[in-house]
């Protein structure tokens, strides 16, 4: 049996044999442009597995373990947004040379991306037009629709450790959306207010929803950036839908509370 090597855990050659470009050349930008996508793809995987983990630590009444994860995932976030400053390094012109191979693909058929979105509480199942009834993609789409979101596990830990929240709440429904609600805004003041340690663990659900939203715009101004305002590839509005996906928040409760202090 051969010794394990660098290469071979990490299967180095296969991983380098990903990047086909498809344009005549072929153009120099257009290897970028796949490895920024692919390297966005890994990030997804590993900020699924992360929210994974955090909501049975959240859900078994962990208070360190899912400090630690949101520290990590909002790390990640961050090198999510970095890696736009590289791509904002390739041109108009440069991305109009390869533009048209990519003929109907488009980043709105990222399915971990959905995924991920479904995690943090989306409910839309307009999203699932982008896939094919019965495929992998789509059904992991349907089954994170289908289950609790972060926030119902956020909402879980604290119901666990006894702070008074609404009925109707805690028995919310997984697979219909949240919406903000008063009384459990009242209820994150007193914990505000009363308990430093779950404080922080909010305050930190802040950082995953600034840091998507921080995400979702320097998204938008690269699109806008290297297309201007004309239709995405794969039919997809472009800009204009991006942009409709600005300022709203993940977690409402958390940003509305701040008017009562």
């Amino acid at each position: 049996m051969s010794a394990t090597t660098y290469g071979s855990y990490l299967r180095v050659p296969e991983l380098l044999d990903l990047q086909t470009p498809l344009s005549d050349g072929p153009e120099h930008d257009e290897l970028l442009f796949i490895v920024i996508h692919q390297t966005y793809e890994l990030w997804f995987k590993q900020v699924l597995h992360e929210t994974t983990a955090l909501q049975r630590a959240l859900e078994a009444g962990d208070l360190w373990r899912s400090l630690g994860l949101l520290d990590r995932i909002r790390t990640i976030l961050k090198t999510l947004v970095s890696q736009v400053d590289i791509l904002e390094t390739m041109t108009p012109l440069q991305f109009n040379s390869f533009r048209a191979r990519l003929d109907s693909s488009s980043g709105f058929q990222s399915a971990q991306f959905r995924e991920l979105e479904a995690v943090l509480g989306r409910r839309d199942p307009a999203v699932l037009a982008q896939f094919e009834p019965g495929s992998p993609d789509r059904g992991k789409v349907e089954r994170a629709m289908s289950r609790r979101p972060l926030w119902g596990s956020v909402l879980a830990f604290l119901a666990g450790r006894s702070v008074n929240l609404p009925h109707e709440i805690v028995e919310h429904p997984a697979s219909v959306a949240y919406e903000a609600h008063d009384g459990v805004r009242a209820a994150l003041a007193r914990v505000y207010r009363e308990q430093a340690d779950m404080a922080l663990l909010l305050e930190k659900l802040v950082d995953i929803d600034e840091g998507m939203q921080e995400w979702r715009y320097r998204h938008v101004k690269m699109v806008e950036r290297t297309i201007g305002t004309k239709q995405g590839t794969g039919g997809s509005s472009g800009v204009g839908y991006l942009a409709s996906t600005l300022f709203r928040p993940l977690f409402p409760d958390l940003w509305h509370v701040r008017n009562d202090f």
